[in-house]
């Protein structure tokens, strides 16, 4: 006679204890890896985002760099007349702001100029200027020809002169077939201490010259937060053969046609521009080891735990050679 066992087979301790440890270490694994590609992703999305603040700081700067000295027609400032001299009245009593200080709109002779190291611009810095950081303007006409638009600072040129105006209507002895008309564009880029989009950032900045209200005025741009230091070096032309002969700290006497030192024929043909960006908030684990000299200042090793690059370039002003 067959006898059916009502014994059920199982697992034994053992056995269990075996399959405990390796399914924990297999969740411990997968944690590990799981922590570590985190881990990851936040370091190559915080250095992409410091990466991308750079690029499109330099990218708005050189853009505006390299068509300095464009005055439409032609590229001889010192052929454009109702321009100042030197910062002192213009001569046709044209509607320029001044809260920026005399000349800082019509000083074209004056395409690339700036503070070395400061901010000196009457026209207070909003949030606060940094410390040991440059400021520069760059002074042009807009590319493309615009309409005629009374209130607004506009250059008419030709092939050899160009003037100044603001009554909307083509200045005498310009035949409007045989010139075209363009917006005046002044742009002052500094570094202020504090950002109004994410406060207690630094941040790249520029002074506009704008129309508000039927007249010309000045506006205040916040361009980049997160651009902690800038420095600039202007390449001039000394002896009139388009090459770059020196490099000097913006405010040199050497370039400016009403600085007792200035040489005669000298241009700016390029501009060297450094910046500094760091991340908007501190991470836990940077360890800074950088000693970070941009241009004529040191920096030194920064005592937080942003994370930074420093990124260069030199642009040429394609408008300053003859």
């Amino acid at each position: 006679m067959n006898t059916i066992s009502n014994k059920q087979a199982g697992l034994t301790l053992v056995e269990l204890m075996v399959a405990l440890a390796i399914g924990s270490f297999l969740m411990i694994g997968a944690i590990q890896i799981y922590s570590q590609s985190r881990q990851a992703f936040v370091v190559n999305e915080s250095i992409a985002r410091v990466q991308e603040t750079a690029q499109f700081a330099m990218d708005t700067i050189e853009a505006d760099l390299r068509m300095a000295s464009n005055w439409g027609r032609n590229s001889r400032p010192l052929a454009v007349e109702g321009r100042s001299i030197g910062g002192t009245p213009n001569p046709n009593s044209l509607p320029e702001p001044n809260a920026c200080g005399d000349g800082w709109a019509l000083d074209v002779a004056m395409t690339v100029d700036g503070d070395n190291n400061g901010y000196t611009l009457p026209c207070a810095a909003q949030g606060g200027a940094q410390a040991n950081t440059d400021s520069f303007t760059v002074r042009r006409a807009t590319v493309a020809p615009v309409p005629l638009q009374a209130g607004r600072l506009q250059i008419q040129t030709t092939r050899i002169q160009g003037q100044i105006f603001a009554d909307g209507v083509v200045p005498a002895g310009f035949n409007p077939i045989q010139s075209s008309t363009h917006n005046l564009l002044v742009n002052s880029y500094y570094v202020a201490a504090d950002s109004n989009l994410i406060p207690g950032v630094p941040t790249l900045r520029r002074k506009s010259l704008s129309t508000v209200g039927g007249g010309s005025s000045i506006v205040d741009q916040e361009i980049a937060p997160g651009v902690e230091n800038m420095q600039i070096q202007l390449g001039i032309d000394v002896d009139d053969d388009n090459t770059v002969d020196r490099y000097v700290n913006p405010g040199d006497d050497v370039y400016d046609p009403a600085a007792a030192g200035y040489i005669a024929g000298a241009r700016v043909l390029t501009a060297r521009v450094w910046l500094v960006v760091r991340g908007i908030t501190q991470e836990i684990g940077i360890q800074q080891v950088r000693d970070f000299q941009p241009g004529d200042v040191n920096l030194g090793v920064p005592n937080d735990t942003f994370r930074r690059i420093q990124v260069s370039k030199t642009i040429l002003l394609r408008n300053a050679r003859t």
